[in-house]
């Protein structure tokens, strides 16, 4: 783990602590709303705050087993425990999603009204405000540290903010205009939110513990200051993957076939440098091989990925 790594580990765990925090003082803030005002959308708010402090409290669990270092059993480190405290978090937004929907259609044939709208509405936008207040916390971590189960976080409390004004908006149609079916389709509205928030999230976990590629622009930058380093003659089987806060790298790397190894590993030791300098966060794994050497008959393997600086065609 490079020392980057190491220091941004607390920043991780500091925004888990803060999302555990905020869960707590919304549940509270929101049961007494809930019983005073009665309003479906609003027990589905408090409901989903209920699992936000499960959710967030697996998050920090993640992301403190995550900033372990690598040991004997764990040679690359633990960072893939994010990744699973985030589908874990998207089994209880499904799970809530589900429950509200299901108390929401109960509802619609009640034609019992909600009451106490201006302290709903007043819960409820303290609830935006602070709810903005951790997002914005959230994503200066993310940007600082990439962690996956924050990112995972911070898309589940964005779905927040629109809850919150969803409820808001339910209670001014109910109790001000008369519409007493807006609180139940308000609550339906809230529960495909959440579902849509889970696909979201789940989709990025899943990418993480299927060991997918970066992004294909990431990629292109890394080959660059890679190649343009003096002594190689090309790049192929470049492989790349995330596990939490980590990124991680492999390519073999062609150099003349005349020269000796102390002259190819100083070639090494050049890229190495390079890269750690430019991509703090990546660790980086090289095999070394005389220029024109074949691996393997995988034509995906043996794509030389270095064609616009070398002339050479893949």
């Amino acid at each position: 783990m490079t020392e980057d790594q190491r220091r941004a580990i607390p920043f991780a765990v500091r925004a888990a602590i803060a999302s555990v925090a905020m869960a707590i003082f919304l549940i509270v803030l929101k049961s007494y709303a809930a019983w005073s005002t009665g309003s479906i959308a609003m027990l589905g708010s408090l409901a989903d705050s209920g699992l936000d402090l499960l959710a967030s409290a697996v998050t920090l669990y993640g992301v403190r087993l995550a900033a372990q270092p690598a040991d004997h059993d764990h040679r690359f480190g633990h960072g893939k425990a994010e990744a699973l405290a985030a589908l874990f978090q998207v089994m209880l937004i499904t799970a809530s999603a589900a429950g509200i929907a299901w108390r929401a259609i109960v509802a619609l044939g009640s034609s019992e009204p909600t009451q106490g709208a201006e302290f709903g509405i007043g819960v409820s936008l303290i609830a935006i405000f602070a709810t903005m207040v951790l997002l914005a916390y959230q994503r200066a971590v993310i940007r600082r540290t990439g962690s996956v189960a924050i990112v995972a976080d911070n898309v589940h409390y964005q779905s927040d903010v629109l809850l919150n004004g969803s409820v808001i908006v339910a209670l001014v149609l109910d109790q001000y205009l008369g519409w007493r079916s807006a609180d139940p389709i308000f609550g339906i509205v809230i529960a495909l939110w959440l579902a849509y928030g889970a696909f979201r999230a789940s989709s990025n976990a899943i990418d993480h513990l299927m060991d997918k590629e970066w992004p294909e622009a990431m990629r292109a930058d890394f080959i660059e200051v890679a190649a343009r380093q003096p002594g190689i003659k090309g790049i192929h089987d470049f492989r790349t993957r995330h596990a939490g806060t980590h990124d991680f790298a492999q390519f073999h790397m062609e150099v003349p076939g005349d020269i000796t190894v102390a002259q190819a590993h100083k070639v090494v030791e050049g890229v190495e440098r390079a890269l750690h300098k430019a991509f703090p966060k990546v660790e980086v794994l090289i095999h070394l091989d005389p220029e024109g050497h074949v691996d393997t008959d995988n034509p995906l393997v043996e794509a030389d990925v270095t064609p616009h600086w070398f002339g050479k065609r893949a």
